[in-house]
Formats: structure tokens, C-alpha cells, sequence
């Protein structure tokens, strides 16, 4: 395939985007969100300050903050990281518009990437001023995984499809394919319930499980649970809902997890009974067993009290789900518009 410069930087730049978002999730539940008071320096400095003349003049400059240099290199790495993903978005667009006139190049994605991480950029400039307000800060996360989702998919559209996910339409039941689009809806809705408890700071609401708050159906508040405009002058660092409004915003997104497990089993086990194809039943495993690990880590949160390795590899695994069923969502696109291919079906996914 042409242009082999734009394939190695796209892949390069979708493992990028994954290590930016974990290293975000790294970041929030550090309670370093705010390591930096102001964007995109760090109390006016280009680093974190950690020399003694730095923290002096870090504290002169914004006398009712406490410096903490720890958390303020956490979130300066993160920007750098950022920016660099950046730079190479913006190469990806660069190529693709040169090579615009290959048949097999994209460009039109790679410059819709151009714009949102753009606004990725404004929306992590807003987190800092706007004080980790929740509708921000959820959004942002919401917009990184929207990025990585897409330098994913401009990846396996400019690799193309393995040869041996060639299927025909009547080996594959006609549920499948639809089930998939519609598995794909509920885990981002799943995930934004989950971005919205972290940076509710509602994780350990329910501190007990199966039950919450003792309780198989507690006392809840939907009104306060889900207000998105807030006042953007309030510090939301450690939460800022009561307890009837946090509980229910955990409380629905244990049920969300309970109707994605359904969901993705269901679709794994289709996959897995209902197609003749091996690459689908290697997907259909692994999607299994990501979704057995995220249910285990999302219990281990609740019964461990929230340790950060845990709830970092949470919001990882929740990722590697995405990218998971976007595969599963590739293949069964492109690979019905082909006829099976005469090779074996045992060679690798990424042959």
C-alpha cells in the first residue's frame, strides 16, 4: 500500500492517544488535575517548577495556592504528551492531503482529527480554568477516546483488511452485524456514565457491593445527579454533589455495566456460535475476556477502596474495550463486502 510513512504514523499516533488517556485517568485520580493553575504554562513558568527560585517565584505569582511540584510535573507531562499527538495529527493531515489523489489515501478523516484535537487542546486549556468543572473534564475524556477511536479506524482502513477476514454474508447471522453498532452505542454511553462518576469524584458512593449504601435500591436524586452547567468559578477538585446525587450516578452506572456485559456477551457468543469464521471467534474471545477483566477491576474499585493502579487499568481497559468491538465493527463492515477468501482462516488477525 502507498504511503508507508502514513501508516507507521498513524499507528504510532493511535498507541500515543491510548498512553495520553491513561496517562490522564493517571493525572485525575491523582487529584493533580489542578497541578497547574493556569494553561499552558505551569504558574507562569514553562515546566513545573521545582527549584527553589522557581517555587518562589510560583508562589508570588499565586500567593493563595499551595505548590506541589509532583503534581504539577504530572500535569505538565501530560501537555507534552498531548501536544505531541498533536504534532502528529497534524503530520497525518499533511500527508494525506499530498497524497489526496491515491485512491487508497484517506485525508478527509485525518483532517477531521485536525479539529478535534484542536478542540481536545481547548477543552484540557478549560479544565484548568473552569476548575476540573465535571462537564468539561468528561468531555474531555469523552473527545480523547472519540480521537483515539478514529486515528484507529484511518489505521486499519489504510492497513486494509486481513485477508482472512474475507466473510460471506451467509456465514455470518444477520443479527451480528447490527448487535455490534448497537454494542458499540451502549459501552459509550457506559463510559461517559463511568467519566461521570470519576470526575464527580462519586467512585466509593456506594462503598459496599453488591448492594449500595446497604441497600439493593438506595435513596437517589436525579435532579442534582446530572446538571451539566454549573457554576465555572467553583472549585469541583474532590466532588461537589451530596450524597443522594452521587449515589445515584454510581448507582445507574452499576446498572450500566450490568446492560453492557449483556450487551457485549451476547454479541461475543453470536460471534462465537453462530459464524463460521476463526478470526471472529479469536475476537469473540478476546472481547470476553476484556469484558471479564473491566467487570472485575470495576468490583475491585468499589471493594479495595478506589487504589489508583486499579483505577487507572479500569479507564485503560475501557479503552482496549472500544478499540475491541471498533475491530469486531471493521471487520464485519468490510469483510461482508467480500467474498471468502480460499487462504486458511487460522493466520493471525494482524498477519
Amino acid at each position: 500500500m502507498n504511503n508507508k510513512w502514513f501508516l507507521r504514523i498513524s499507528f504510532t499516533a493511535c498507541c500515543l492517544a491510548f498512553f495520553v488517556i491513561v496517562l490522564g485517568a493517571y493525572v485525575r485520580l491523582s487529584d493533580a488535575g489542578l497541578g497547574c493553575p493556569d494553561w499552558p504554562g505551569c504558574f507562569g513558568q514553562i515546566g513545573a517548577p521545582d527549584e527553589t527560585h522557581e517555587i518562589i517565584q510560583a508562589i508570588n505569582l499565586y500567593p493563595h495556592l499551595e505548590v506541589h511540584s509532583g503534581k504539577a510535573w504530572k500535569e505538565m507531562i501530560h501537555r507534552y504528551f498531548a501536544s505531541t499527538l498533536g504534532l502528529l495529527i497534524l503530520i497525518m493531515a499533511f500527508l494525506g492531503w499530498q497524497h489526496r489523489k491515491d485512491e487508497n489515501q484517506q485525508f478527509r478523516l485525518p483532517l477531521i482529527l485536525v479539529g478535534l484535537v484542536i478542540f481536545q487542546g481547548l477543552l484540557g486549556m478549560w479544565t484548568v480554568t473552569q476548575l476540573v468543572r465535571p462537564t468539561i473534564v468528561t468531555l474531555h475524556l469523552l473527545t480523547g477516546l472519540l480521537t483515539l477511536s478514529l486515528l484507529f479506524w484511518v489505521f486499519l482502513k489504510h492497513r486494509g483488511p486481513p485477508i482472512n477476514t474475507m466473510l460471506k454474508n451467509n456465514h455470518v447471522n444477520k443479527a451480528i452485524k447490527p448487535l455490534a453498532k448497537f454494542a458499540l452505542l451502549i459501552l459509550f454511553l457506559q463510559i461517559f456514565l463511568g467519566g461521570w462518576t470519576s470526575t464527580n469524584y462519586v467512585a466509593l458512593y456506594c462503598p459496599d457491593f453488591p448492594t449500595c449504601q446497604g441497600t439493593w435500591l438506595p435513596e437517589m436524586n436525579f435532579s442534582e445527579a446530572f446538571v451539566f452547567f454549573k457554576d465555572p468559578t467553583v472549585n469541583y477538585e474532590g466532588g461537589s454533589l451530596s450524597l443522594e446525587a452521587g449515589v445515584t450516578v454510581h448507582f445507574l452506572h452499576r446498572v450500566g455495566a450490568i446492560v453492557t456485559a449483556i450487551t457485549l456477551g451476547i454479541l461475543a457468543l453470536l460471534m462465537l456460535f453462530k459464524t463460521t469464521n476463526t478470526v471472529l471467534h479469536k475476537l469473540a474471545i478476546l472481547l470476553l475476556a476484556v469484558l471479564a477483566t473491566q467487570v472485575s477491576l470495576g468490583i475491585a474499585n468499589v471493594v479495595l477502596v478506589l487504589p489508583i493502579p486499579i483505577a487507572v487499568s479500569h479507564n485503560a481497559i475501557a479503552a482496549i474495550l472500544l478499540l475491541t468491538l471498533l475491530f469486531i465493527n471493521y471487520i464485519l463492515t468490510t469483510g461482508l463486502h467480500h467474498t471468502a477468501s480460499p487462504q486458511n482462516d487460522t493466520n493471525k488477525v494482524l498477519s
